[in-house]
C-alpha cells in the first residue's frame, strides 16, 4: 500500500517512517515534499483528532493516494491539559522547539512533584478510498525541571514517560519508538489493517 505522510515536520517524518518500516505496512511513502505545489493545511481543529483528520483528508483529495496525518502534543495536568493543540506554537506563531519548552518551564517551575502529571496524545487519521479512520495512542508521564537528553524533538526532553527514569531525549529511536504516544497510535492502525486484510488498493 501507497502511503503519503501530510506533514512536511521532518522529525515527525523520520519518526513515522522508522515506525512504519517496523510494523511493515506501507510499500512506498511519500511526503509532501514530493508535491511541492501543495499548500499547507491549517491545523485550526479543537482537538488532535480534528486536525489530523483534516490534513489527511485534504492531502488524499489532492494527491489521490492514501493519506497518513497525524496531530500530536503534550497535556499537562496542572496547565489544565495545556499546550494542547497549541504543543508547536505553546510560545506564539513561529515559535521553536527551544522557545516552548522555555516557555513550558517557567509555568511548571512552582508545581511541586508529584503534581507534575502530564501525557503525550497522538491522533492519527487515515483517509482514502472514501473514508477515514482514526487512531489514537497515548503515552502517561511526568514533566522533570530542567532538559536531559539529545534525541527526539519537541517536549522529549522534558518528559518522562511512567515507569521510567529517563527522558524520551535520552532514550534511543528504537526504546521511544516502542513505547511513544504516535508508535501506540500506529499499532491500532496496524490492527485495523490486519483484520482488514483486503487493503492493499487504498485502503
Amino acid at each position: 500500500m501507497d502511503i503519503v505522510l501530510a506533514t512536511k515536520n521532518r522529525k515527525k517524518i523520520e519518526e513515522l517512517k522508522k515506525i512504519l518500516a517496523l510494523m511493515g505496512t506501507a510499500s512506498r511513502i511519500f511526503t509532501l515534499d514530493d508535491f511541492p505545489s501543495f499548500a499547507d493545511v491549517v491545523e485550526d481543529g479543537d482537538t488532535f483528532e480534528a486536525n489530523a483528520v483534516k490534513k489527511a483528508v485534504r492531502i488524499a483529495g489532492d494527491t489521490g493516494i492514501t493519506a497518513l496525518a497525524d496531530d500530536s502534543g503534550l497535556e499537562v495536568d496542572a496547565l489544565g491539559g495545556a499546550p494542547g493543540v497549541y504543543s508547536a506554537r505553546y510560545a506564539g506563531e513561529g515559535a521553536d522547539d527551544r522557545a516552548n519548552l522555555e516557555k513550558l518551564l517557567r509555568e511548571m517551575e512552582h508545581v511541586p512533584e508529584g503534581q507534575r502529571g502530564a501525557r503525550f496524545v497522538c491522533s492519527i487519521a487515515m483517509a482514502g478510498g472514501g473514508e477515514v479512520k482514526t487512531f489514537t495512542g497515548f503515552v502517561e508521564g511526568e514533566i522533570g525541571r530542567n532538559p536531559r537528553g539529545e534525541n527526539g524533538f519537541g517536549y522529549d526532553p522534558v518528559f518522562y514517560p511512567k515507569g521510567h527514569d529517563r527522558t524520551f531525549a535520552e532514550m534511543s529511536d528504537r526504546e521511544k519508538n516502542a513505547i511513544s504516544h504516535r508508535a501506540m497510535a500506529l499499532r491500532e492502525l496496524q490492527k485495523y489493517l490486519l483484520e482488514k486484510r483486503g487493503y492493499i488498493r487504498g485502503f
